[in-house]
This record gives C-alpha cells, sequence and structure tokens, in this order.
C-alpha cells in the first residue's frame, strides 16, 4: 500500500497560491525555504503562482533519488501544518495535508509508532478536508455503514478531492494500525469510497484508486472473505490506465493477488518486469525507482510465500 500512497500524494492539481491546489506537489519547498530562510518562506510560496508548482511537482516525480525526497518533506508538513491550522483553511489545503502527512508516514518512516501517529494525523486532515468540501460527509467516520452509501451519493465530482484525500489518510491510518482490529474494521467503508470515487473521482486518480481496490481485495485469502480474482481485475485496469508506465502497479499485483494466489510464475514475472523497465518515464520516475527498489526485496524474499 506505499507507492500507491506516494502516488496520491501528487494527485492534486493546481498552484499553491490562493487554495494551494497542488500544495501535494511543493516538497522541495524545504530548500527554497532553508535558503532564504524563514522570513522569505511566504514570498516564496507567493511566487508559487504562475507555473512553479507545476515545476516543482514534476521535479520531484521525475526524481530518482528518493532519499532527496524524503529529507525534503517533513519541513513541508509543518509549512501545511502551519497553513491547515487556519479556522478558514480550504479542503485543498487540509487534503494537500492529509495525502502528504499519509505518504511520508507509509513511505519514509520506518519506526512503528512514529509512523501511527503521522498516519492519524493524515487522517484527521482527510476528515476535515472532506467536512469542508461538503457537510453530508461530515461524519463519515462514523455514520452507520448501512446509511454511507446514500451520503456518499450527496458527494459531487467538485468534492471528490477532498474524498479522496480522507481515503488516503484512512488507508495510511489502517496500514499503521493494523493491529487494531477497530481500524481494520474500517476497511469496508473505505472500499466503499474508493468504489464511489470510481464515478466521481478526477481521471488522472482512477488509476491510483483502482490500484488501491486492487490491494483490499486481496488482503484476505477467500476464506476469510476476500475476493483475489476482483483484486485482479483492478490491478489489470489500473495497468492499462496508466499505459503500464507505473511499475508501483505491477508491484502490488504481486504483492497482493499473485502472493495470495500462490502464483510464483505470476509472481516472479510482474517483479521481473519492474526490473527490467526504464524507471525514468514522465511523471512515474521516482514511484518507479521505489518500486524496482521493493521488487528487488520481494523477489529475493520469494522462498518465505511460495
Amino acid at each position: 500500500m506505499g507507492i500507491p500512497l506516494l502516488r496520491a500524494l501528487y494527485g492534486v492539481s493546481g498552484s499553491l497560491a490562493g487554495a494551494l491546489g497542488g500544495a501535494t506537489r511543493l516538497a522541495v519547498l524545504l530548500g527554497l525555504c532553508s535558503a532564504a530562510g524563514l522570513s522569505g518562506c511566504s514570498s516564496i510560496a507567493s511566487s508559487a503562482a504562475g507555473g512553479l508548482a507545476d515545476n516543482l511537482s514534476a521535479a520531484i516525480l521525475n526524481q530518482d533519488d528518493p532519499e532527496l525526497v524524503r529529507e525534503s518533506l517533513p519541513a513541508y508538513l509543518l509549512l501545511l501544518d502551519s497553513l491547515a491550522s487556519s479556522p478558514d483553511a480550504t479542503p485543498a489545503v487540509l487534503g494537500a495535508a492529509a495525502r502528504l502527512y499519509a505518504a511520508y508516514a507509509i513511505v519514509f518512516v520506518t519506526e512503528p509508532d512514529r509512523a501511527a501517529t503521522l498516519a492519524s494525523r493524515a487522517r484527521l486532515y482527510g476528515a476535515r478536508a472532506t467536512c469542508s468540501a461538503t457537510k453530508a460527509t461530515c461524519d463519515i467516520q462514523t455514520v452507520p455503514f448501512a446509511d454511507l452509501s446514500a451520503r456518499l451519493e450527496k458527494v459531487m465530482p467538485a468534492q471528490s478531492g477532498a474524498l479522496f484525500s480522507f481515503a488516503v489518510g484512512s488507508l495510511a491510518y489502517v496500514r499503521t494500525h493494523s493491529d487494531d482490529w477497530e481500524a481494520v474494521a474500517g476497511l469496508p467503508r473505505i472500499e466503499a469510497i474508493l468504489a464511489r470515487l470510481l464515478v466521481i473521482g478526477a481521471p488522472d486518480e482512477a488509476g491510483t484508486v483502482n490500484a488501491y481496490l486492487g490491494i483490499l481485495n486481496t488482503l484476505r485469502p477467500p476464506a476469510l472473505g476476500g475476493q483475489p480474482e476482483q483484486g485482479r481485475a483492478y490491478f489489470e485496469k489500473a495497468i492499462e490506465l496508466t499505459g503500464g508506465r507505473d511499475l508501483s502497479v505491477l508491484v502490488e499485483y504481486a504483492r497482493g493477488y499473485a502472493r495470495i494466489v500462490y502464483d510464483r510464475e505470476l509472481y516472479d514475472s510482474l517483479l521481473n518486469q519492474v526490473l527490467a523497465a526504464d524507471p525514468r518515464q514522465e511523471g512515474y520516475t521516482l514511484l518507479n525507482t521505489l518500486a524496482q527498489k521493493q521488487a528487488t526485496e520481494l523477489l529475493a524474499a520469494a522462498n518465505d510465500y511460495f
């Protein structure tokens, strides 16, 4: 579930100025702010309008040094905390905070307790984002599951970004609280939200949403309620939507589906495809670099599962 969360980190379009719609894309503000000093951060943020946000987004997504990105993110988390602390924080700001905290917790933090704390904040920001976008989802975490579909039907395409941020934050929370039965019991709620996002979500998020649904459907074997064949269909759709350029989908396909159905041939084939591919793909280089590292580790551990 790690790399697709990083994909979600960069799933918002727009610029830092105003609604900060592209906030999730500006992690390298750390370097700019460090160079200019704290007093220069506000002017740097303001100057991010008019194209700088998009340029920074491309720079991050096309970065082949994950460590550089990891070191850049903490200061930007603090920047988002500052912006999100305002009572007037917009859904875009809150959603950006949810996505960035989720991605950082899952992809870059190795200490379990710290990751859990950061993911809790991601879920909180996501809940605030979707409530700010539409009051129909203010109690989305507590509304009886039987009433959830009716609430989700009230969420319109213009509000889907905030709902997606809540789903991302919630997935990170479950991942870091896997020993908490109450957290795990929330997975059907997240799956319902993702299913709604397939209907109303932005087209450029559809690949990620399908990948998440593939993961959720392959978390458990069929005997325990899992639906691996449904998961396989979601993974195949994610590959189609991304044109096969997002190698992280192949990694999750192997780790989720191939492993749970004990298909060693498919497992090895998917992971070897990842390793044989050129990771430098426009908009996917960072994700693919991380995916190749994971593929190497999964191949090395294959005998533990088969």
